[in-house]
């Protein structure tokens, strides 16, 4: 079995530099602005940019009932890359894991941004379940969100 037998991902040309939108993902009071697909919101930011560094958040759907989340960073390369996992908290205390994160940044040219982000899942039913959410719709949505965010900053 591949690597990408358990993958998901969606790879977009924004119209941003990756520069703004690396700080769109990595400043708190921004990613709260952008990271859930609308109408659903983030109800609180807590994260640590760094590698072991904490990133938690809550997310709320429409109707208020809350989704906390939590993890670490698995490697930070500032303007690049961020890798993220739900595995492990920010004690490295094992939690139940759904999949490991990685965004990168990589420079398209007239100040656009090759944006991808791959959520690599430990099982085929981990998977089936992040496709069953929305996976390609809603991480396409709130890319486009972040996308926006980056031009007002």
């Amino acid at each position: 079995m591949t690597e990408e037998a358990h993958e998901l991902a969606i790879d977009l040309v924004l119209d941003a530099p990756k520069e703004k939108l690396y700080r769109c993902y990595t400043d708190p009071k921004l990613l709260q602005q952008w990271f859930a697909p609308k109408p659903w919101t983030i109800k609180s930011v807590d994260i640590d940019v760094r590698a072991g560094g904490r990133f938690n958040f809550v997310m709320a759907s429409p109707e208020g009932q809350e989704f906390p989340n939590s993890g670490i960073f698995l490697a930070v390369e500032p303007n690049k890359r961020l890798v993220t996992t739900d595995a492990v908290n920010q004690d490295f205390r094992p939690q139940g894991p759904f999949m490991i994160a990685e965004i990168t940044f990589e420079d398209a040219g007239a100040g656009k941004t090759r944006y991808r982000a791959v959520a690599r899942h430990w099982s085929a039913e981990t998977k089936a379940q992040h496709e069953q959410m929305g996976f390609k719709e809603g991480w396409t949505q709130t890319a486009h969100q972040m996308e926006a965010l980056a031009k007002t900053i």
